[in-house]
């Protein structure tokens, strides 16, 4: 006779191992490499930091005078 096996243990090993090879096939369908995620970063950074400065200063008048300072509230 062959071993005797437990039937819930083997469908959870098999559950198991499937879930490990769609998460390894997503892994290689879906992943980036670190040079690549680096280079996403530098980019949004760069954007970033340009953006900043174009950006007008919201404390100036249309001709570019600074307004008055605002008063403290007590």
């Amino acid at each position: 006779m062959g071993d005797i096996i437990n039937l819930n243990k083997f469908r959870k090993e098999r559950q198991r191992e499937a879930e490990k090879k769609a998460a390894r096939d997503n892994r290689v369908r879906f992943g980036r490499t670190g040079a690549e995620k680096a280079s996403e970063r530098a980019t949004a950074e760069k954007a970033e930091a340009e953006l900043s400065g174009k950006m007008r200063d919201a404390r100036r008048d249309e001709d570019g005078a600074p307004d008055a300072p605002e008063p403290k509230a007590r």
